[in-house]
C-alpha cells in the first residue's frame, strides 16, 4: 500500500512562486524573441558549458558596452582592462648625479618623444625626458633621475622600463638587470677605412697611465664567447683601436640598412671577462660636406651654449673659420633651434650628439677622426673662447683671412699651433650680459693660463693621444708657441655667478677634477676662492680683475655693432 505523501502548505508555496517565475521568464523570452525577428526563444541556460559559450559570444561579437555577459546571473560583468603595451627594449646607465640615461634599442622606435616615464623595481617612477638620438645607428635616448627609495638599496642598482603611464606598470617576469656603471663602460665607436675605434671608461683610469694594446682584444657580436675577435693596435686614454675583422667571419657588418646591428666590446684577457657596451659596429662614417674640403674648421663640445653659440659662430667664421663641428654634451636648451637658424643663415654648423659626461679628449679624438675628410685644419675652442690677435686692432672690418697666414702654405712640417689665453672674470657683471660675452667681460688676470690649439688632421698620431686641446703629433711634425704678442684666446672663463654656477658640476674633462670633490685643493684647475659647493662667493663681481682689457670688445663692437639712433647700439647676434 502506497504511502500518502503529505504535502505542508509552505512547500506548495514555494512550488507554486517557482512555477510562476519560470512562466513570467519564459513569457519575457518569447516577447523579446518576437519582437526580434526570433520567433523561438533561446533554451534556458542549464549548464556550466553552455553558461561559458554564452560568454565567449559575447565577447566573440565584440559588444560595444563597457560590460560582458555574467554566468552567474543576469548582471553584466565589468569588461576586462586592456594589457600593457609590451615594454620598450632598452638599455640604462646610471650616470653622475643620479642621472639615469635610457637608450633604446635601434630596433626600435618609439611612437613619440614624450609623455615617457622610467619605472623601478622599487614601485617608483620618474618622468623621462628626451634626450637626443644617438647616432650609428640611430637610437633614441631618455634621460630620468634615480628615485631615493632606489637609490638607499645596496648596488648594484636595477635598469627601470621606459612605458608611457606609472599607473598601468607591466608585469616583471625576473629581476631587472643592473643598472650599467658609467665608470666601466663602451660608450661609442666608429669605423674608419682602415680600423675600429672603441671609447672606452674605466680601463686607462690615470692620466699618462695606459695598458698595453696587447692587454686587449675587440670582440664583434653579442655573443661573447662565439663573438669575432681582433686585435688592439694602440690604447691610450679612452681610445682604442682595433683592426677590422673579415668580411666573411661576421655575420654583418651594421649599418642603415642592416635590422640587426651588431655590439662591440673590449676584452681584457688576462682576466677573462668583457667591457659591457653600449657601441655598435657599423661601416664606415665621416662628416659629409657639400662643399670642397675646408681649410679651417673649429671643433668644441656645447652643453646649454645656446645663448653663446651665435655670437662664436659670427665672430670666428668672419676671421677665417669655414665649418664648425659641435658635440653636443646633452643640452636641453633649445640647441637645435639656433644651430637651425645658423645654417638658415648661411653657415656651416653641424652637431654630433656625444652624450657622455666628461669626455672632452674622447670627443676631440673622434672628430679628429670623423672631420678628416673635410677639414684640413682643426681649431680647438670653447665656445666662451674667442682667438684675437692684436695687429687687428686697427682694422675696420674682419676678414675671413685673418687666420690663413698662420696654416697656409705650410712647407715647414708645422703640425700644431698653441694659442696661450688670458682668463676674464665676471667685470662686474651679475647676468648674462644681452650684448655678448666680448661685450659684458673686461677684466682679467694679468698672467696667462693653458693654450688652445690649431691641429692639421693629417698631422695627429695614430693614438688620437690630447690633454687640454693639444694633440700628440705623428713623427715629423711640430708644434708652434705663439706669444700672446702675435695671438690670444680671450677666455671668459668667470662669468656672472648664474652661468658659472650652471657649470660648476659639469667639468668635460675627462682628467679636470670635479670641483665638488674635495681632492688635490692647490690644482690649477679649481677657482681660486671657492670652495667645493656652488655657493657664490660675496666679492664674486669683482674677483679675477686684474687689467681692465678693453681690445676685443672695442674691436667687436666695431666689426659687429649696429647702430639703433634710439637705443645705441646691439650686436649682429642679438634677436
Amino acid at each position: 500500500m502506497a504511502r500518502k505523501v503529505r504535502t505542508s502548505f509552505p512547500y506548495v508555496v514555494a512550488s507554486l512562486f517557482i512555477c510562476a517565475a519560470l512562466y513570467h521568464h519564459f513569457l519575457r523570452n518569447a516577447i523579446s524573441a518576437f519582437s526580434s525577428g526570433q520567433f523561438w526563444p533561446s533554451p534556458p541556460i542549464s549548464s556550466t558549458a553552455t553558461l561559458n559559450s554564452a560568454a565567449n559570444y559575447a565577447i566573440r561579437e565584440n559588444l560595444t558596452g563597457t560590460a560582458a555577459y555574467s554566468p552567474h546571473g543576469s548582471a553584466l560583468l565589468p569588461a576586462p582592462s586592456p594589457s600593457p603595451p609590451p615594454p620598450i627594449s632598452t638599455t640604462a646607465i646610471l650616470l653622475p648625479d643620479w642621472e639615469v640615461l635610457v637608450i633604446v634599442s635601434p630596433e626600435t622606435t618609439p611612437s613619440n618623444l614624450d609623455g615617457y616615464f622610467c619605472w623601478f623595481d622599487t614601485n617608483e617612477s620618474s618622468p623621462a625626458r628626451f634626450s637626443g638620438v644617438l647616432p650609428f645607428p640611430d637610437r633614441a635616448t631618455f634621460s630620468c633621475l634615480l628615485p631615493m627609495r632606489a637609490r638607499r638599496r645596496r648596488p648594484p642598482y636595477r635598469q627601470p622600463v621606459l612605458l608611457k603611464s606609472p599607473d598601468n606598470p607591466p608585469e616583471r617576469q625576473s629581476t631587472a638587470p643592473p643598472l650599467l656603471r658609467w665608470s666601466y663602460l663602451v660608450y661609442d665607436s666608429l669605423t674608419t677605412d682602415d680600423d675600429v675605434v672603441l671609447f672606452v671608461k674605466g680601463v686607462n683610469v690615470r692620466q699618462g697611465t695606459n695598458r698595453e694594446p696587447s692587454e686587449f682584444r675587440c670582440v664583434f657580436g653579442d655573443d661573447v664567447a662565439n663573438g669575432v675577435k681582433t686585435t688592439v693596435t694602440t690604447s691610450m686614454q679612452e681610445v682604442f683601436r682595433c683592426k677590422r675583422p673579415e668580411l666573411t667571419a661576421v655575420s654583418s657588418v651594421g649599418g642603415e640598412t642592416n635590422p640587426n646591428p651588431m655590439k662591440i666590446s673590449l676584452e681584457i684577457v688576462a682576466e677573462n671577462r668583457v667591457v659591457p657596451s653600449v657601441a655598435y659596429y657599423t661601416s664606415p662614417r665621416k662628416l659629409v660636406s657639400s662643399n670642397r674640403k675646408s681649410l679651417l674648421c673649429a671643433s668644441t663640445m656645447v652643453y646649454d651654449v645656446s645663448k653663446f653659440l651665435k655670437e662664436w659662430v659670427l665672430y670666428h667664421s668672419r676671421i677665417g673659420v669655414e665649418k664648425f663641428l659641435l658635440y653636443d654634451n646633452g643640452s636641453d636648451d633649445d640647441l637645435g633651434k639656433v644651430v637651425k637658424e645658423l645654417v638658415e643663415g648661411g653657415f656651416d654648423v653641424n652637431t654630433y650628439s656625444w652624450r657622455w659626461p666628461k669626455t672632452q679628449e674622447g670627443g676631440f679624438s673622434h672628430s679628429a677622426l670623423y672631420a678628416k675628410d673635410v677639414c684640413t685644419w682643426m681649431m680647438y675652442l670653447d665656445v666662451d673662447e674667442f682667438v684675437y690677435s692684436p695687429s687687428w686692432q686697427n682694422l675696420s672690418e674682419p676678414s675671413n683671412l685673418l687666420l690663413h697666414p698662420l696654416i697656409s702654405p705650410n712647407s715647414s712640417g708645422l703640425g700644431q699651433i698653441s694659442i696661450n689665453c688670458y682668463e676674464f672674470g665676471p667685470s662686474d657683471q651679475r647676468v648674462h650680459p644681452v650684448t655678448g660675452v666680448t661685450q659684458g667681460y673686461n677684466c682679467r688676470r694679468r698672467i696667462e693660463n693653458r693654450h688652445k690649439s690649431i691641429v692639421l688632421l693629417d698631422g695627429i698620431d695614430d693614438s688620437l693621444l690630447n690633454v687640454i686641446h693639444h694633440f700628440k703629433l705623428r713623427q715629423g711634425y711640430k708644434t708652434m708657441k705663439l706669444s700672446t704678442k702675435v695671438m690670444v684666446v680671450n677666455h671668459y672663463k668667470y662669468q656672472a655667478w648664474p652661468e658659472f654656477k650652471a657649470k660648476f658640476r659639469r667639468r668635460v674633462s675627462a682628467y679636470v677634477l670635479d670641483w665638488t670633490k674635495k681632492l688635490n685643493p692647490n690644482s690649477n684647475d679649481r677657482t681660486p676662492g671657492l670652495g667645493f659647493e656652488p655657493v657664490e662667493p660675496q666679492e664674486w663681481p669683482q674677483m679675477f680683475c686684474e687689467v681692465r682689457d678693453n681690445k676685443l670688445r672695442d674691436l667687436v663692437l666695431r666689426w659687429f655693432g649696429i647702430h639703433k639712433s634710439d637705443h645705441g647700439f646691439r650686436m649682429a647676434w642679438q634677436r
